[in-house]
């Protein structure tokens, strides 16, 4: 078969979104039923785009437009050249540029790994020297690529997708065995429907023999809570293409630490850093941005180093169970605590010493062994999936340049 150069809008319609309120912040263009997409959003989403973080209201929607699920939107600014499908109908801002695929021409799944394979580094190439990168619809579409015939392009896109369809299925069994397991704290340690539940008096909104304490004194006495090393420590020139994963708060998704598009540095380096290294029992934590952000380190994510965005926390295992500690910073009450002791004046920003006098909920060890025996199983499935996802991801890439050059005939 054979391939020809185009640029973007010669396979469908390309338009920027639209956002055309000022200020941009104004509360009352917020809180509707309407999805408001974000640079970040597309980043975040695997294929397709269903979650997001901010919703428009009617006015919000009277200044925008709302664009059809089977959109490919395309970030070019913060995040550039980032893709995701709507798997919604969604507005986006004008640091978004959506594509919508002409069906005789072009293959929405297909443009978009197109994208992940060649596109994304073009464009990044394409943006770099200014003062801060930024990808114009009209630099976006004046790169020409080469592709084949529709059909073609959809049998390639059917060959990876298959991947991301298994990586999105496993994907959603963790979140249902993640629910599980919230479900169950909430029950124990929340609503206070733990085993014997009813023969334990309350005293003072504990159960008796449950205490409130702090959170340092519950890890390890110097290296308990620790922030991620500063900007002096860890230069950009420093990262390299292989290595130990640096674990930013980007990476933390749905309590897991997401390998997507983590940063990584030499083993040489990462000795250098040895006292941010992350061990089995650890909880890392995102200091800036959106409070809660957060993962169980286990044997998987032993050694990698805590970023400079995030917080390590460290308990010491004789005085509470460390899977314990870990759902327990989720807990309405202690999250809401370190929410609301967050400083910063453009967003939330956490220390070691904010965190240190949060109050956690200690049940009797005994109580805090029988949860995590009921979790465990769920858990390992958890951390089973993740694997799986992971070698699913290292096929599809793969394949991917090779598909998408045409090396490989589908």
């Amino acid at each position: 078969m054979s391939w020809s150069l185009c640029s973007l809008d010669e396979l469908g319609s390309v338009s920027r979104g639209r956002s055309r309120h000022r200020p941009r912040d104004a509360s009352h263009l917020y809180g509707g039923p309407y999805p408001f997409v974000q640079t970040a959003d597309v980043k975040a989403a695997n294929l397709y785009l269903t979650e997001y973080e901010q919703t428009y209201s009617e006015v919000g929607l009277e200044q925008s437009r709302l664009w059809p699920p089977g959109t490919l939107c395309i970030t070019i600014a913060a995040n550039i050249a980032e893709t995701a499908i709507l798997g919604i109908e969604a507005c986006f801002p004008d640091s978004i540029i959506g594509f919508i695929a002409n069906a005789d021409r072009a293959d929405t799944l297909f443009v978009k790994y197109m994208f992940d394979a060649a596109l994304k580094m073009q464009y990044r190439a394409y943006t770099q020297g200014a003062a801060q990168d930024n990808l114009s619809q009209a630099k976006l579409l004046a790169l020409k690529f080469s592709v084949p015939d529709v059909a073609e392009q959809r049998r390639i896109a059917d060959v990876l997708s298959a991947y991301d369809d298994l990586i999105e299925n496993n994907r959603r069994r963790m979140a249902l065995l993640e629910a599980a397991a919230r479900q169950l704290y909430r029950e124990w340690f929340v609503r206070l429907r733990f085993p014997g539940h009813e023969h334990t008096r309350i005293i003072d909104g504990a159960p008796e023999g449950w205490e409130h304490k702090p959170l340092a004194s519950l890890c390890e006495n110097e290296t308990g809570i620790q922030t991620g090393p500063f900007g002096s420590q860890l230069h950009q020139s420093d990262y390299a293409e292989d290595g130990i994963p640096v674990i930013m708060p980007r990476d933390l998704v749905n309590f897991t630490i997401s390998l997507d598009s983590v940063a990584r540095i030499p083993e040489q380096i990462a000795e250098r850093l040895d006292r941010y290294r992350l061990m089995i029992g650890d909880t890392v934590y995102g200091r800036r941005g959106d409070m809660g952000r957060r993962a169980f380190i286990g044997p998987r994510q032993s050694g990698y180093i805590c970023g400079t965005g995030c917080l390590r926390i460290r308990p010491n295992p004789e005085r509470i169970n460390p899977r314990y500690l870990f759902d327990a910073l989720g807990s309405p009450e202690t999250a809401g605590t370190i929410a609301s002791r967050a400083k910063g004046a453009t967003m939330p920003n956490l220390n070691s010493t904010v965190l240190k006098t949060v109050p956690v909920l200690v049940p009797p060890r005994r109580m805090q062994q029988h949860y995590v025996e009921q979790i465990e199983p769920l858990t390992a499935m958890c951390e089973l999936l993740a694997e799986l996802n992971q070698r699913l991801r290292t096929a599809r890439d793969l394949l991917l340049p090779r598909l998408m050059s045409g090396e490989i005939a589908v």
